[in-house]
């Protein structure tokens, strides 16, 4: 997560970010560029899609035998439809929205979370607000 946070260092000078790791939270076998790419691609997309001022969460948990991390933002949220379509290659959030990028970030994202043994998925936050989830093994892979 630290990773993540310093690549993206000045871009929440206006947009809060809580990051809330548990102590004691197991490792997970992964390539650590390539979640922390996973990471980035998040939260940029939360800093796109999200207003000045409003707040992003991060938080991670133990789910059985996987680490289960949680982005939230207080924007808008998803655009209609259903959820999963984010995840399609070239798929841009708000059609409305000059936000730059080319709609492969979710894309890429999940490939990486699902190489893992990982779930990545979309959500509407009561209120309106976006939530992504991506769940990564704690045991380590089969040789």
């Amino acid at each position: 997560m630290r990773c993540a946070l310093a690549r993206l260092e000045g871009r929440f000078s206006d947009r809060p970010v809580d990051v809330a790791l548990p102590a004691g939270l197991p490792s997970v076998y992964v390539d650590a560029p390539l979640i922390t790419r996973v990471l980035v691609n998040l939260l940029e997309n939360a800093i796109k899609h999200t207003p000045p001022g409003t707040r992003i969460t991060v938080c991670a948990g133990l789910e059985g035998e996987t680490v289960r991390v949680v982005i939230d933002d207080t924007g808008p949220g998803l655009p209609q439809g259903e959820p999963e379509r984010l995840f399609a290659k070239f798929q841009r959030g708000r059609d409305n929205v000059d936000a730059g990028g080319a709609g492969l970030g979710l894309a890429i994202g999940r490939a990486i979370v699902n190489a893992h043994g990982g779930h990545i998925t979309a959500m509407q936050r009561p209120g309106g607000s976006a939530r992504f989830v991506f769940t990564l093994p704690t045991t380590a892979p089969a040789p």
